[in-house]
């Protein structure tokens, strides 16, 4: 039935009110990060549109240099890209085999160990600050990458299993039992049919473990104390967290910041889809 005329006016009306509700920060941040000074409160109008344009914020953010000489922004995209790709790579490995085997095997502590692991995630990672501390300094990783990416990885591993035990819990066992039938191994039914079918949980859990690394302050102020190693959301902080905040580079470090992640969603979109595996067992 073809909707009435005033019908989809209002539909639409309703669709640009909510569209200019979320993207008017989105716009005001913009507009600070044009404006050369960027400071709050410099421009009465409520119009998220810079009166002179200007890219003197970006410049600055991207070309600022410590005592050394050395190009902080290119040293810490670095940073935070090797950080966050390794610590969802990393998760990604060990959550596997983990979620396959509470998925398909029987053993002591199948249900229970998935709980515990979403219980943990329900404290913030300050609370672990002290102990992982101290394992740090025991291991000479304090103030190190490395030590960040352990911290992050083992952060990423009980929530990668949660989220990629529920993506092969939908898997039909008939898979499973089909292919032994053919003389298949679990090793080959994991790898072969499995990894295939959960590819579009494999992109999921990877963008949220990407995203919740990138984006992570706390423990990365903490744990490093070298500028030249810092990732971009310390240096954000930084701006900001003092008596003259910066405001406008601060937005344009924001705006900056959120690029990498742009482009690994758009990356995996593909993935995303669900429903791969209809079809996958006839009836």
């Amino acid at each position: 039935m073809k909707p009435r005329t005033w019908e989809v006016i209002v539909t639409h009306a309703i669709l640009l009110l909510a569209s200019a509700a979320t993207l008017y920060p989105v716009l005001w941040v913009l507009k600070l990060a044009l404006t050369e000074g960027g400071q709050l409160g410099s421009d009465a109008s409520l119009i998220p549109i810079p009166s002179h344009p200007s890219m003197a914020n970006f410049v600055a953010f991207v070309t600022v240099r410590d005592f050394n000489g050395n190009p902080l922004f290119l040293y810490q995209l670095g940073n935070s890209l090797l950080v966050s790709a390794t610590a969802a790579f990393i998760g990604l490995v060990f959550a596997l085999t983990s979620s396959y085997a509470y998925s398909r095997f029987v053993f002591t502590g199948r249900k229970a160990g998935p709980r515990l692991m979403l219980i943990s995630q329900m404290f913030p990672a300050v609370v672990t600050a002290v102990p992982l501390l101290i394992i740090l300094d025991a291991l000479g990783l304090f103030g190190t990458t490395a030590g960040l990416v352990l911290i992050y990885a083992t952060g990423a591993v009980p929530f990668c299993i949660w989220m990629l035990k529920g993506f092969f819990d939908t898997l039909p066992r008939e898979l499973d039992e089909s292919a032994r039938l053919d003389g298949a191994g679990h090793w080959m039914i994991f790898t072969r049919i499995m990894l295939p079918l959960v590819r579009p949980g494999l992109a999921v859990t990877a963008l949220f473990s990407f995203m919740t690394a990138w984006n992570e302050f706390i423990m990365a102020s903490i744990f490093i104390d070298d500028a030249t190693r810092y990732t971009l959301p310390v240096t954000l902080q930084q701006l900001v967290g003092g008596f003259d905040p910066d405001w406008g580079m601060f937005a344009a470090g924001s705006l900056l910041l959120s690029l990498p992640v742009v482009l690994v969603f758009y990356l995996v979109q593909r993935h995303l889809v669900a429903g791969l595996t209809s079809g996958a067992v006839k009836g």
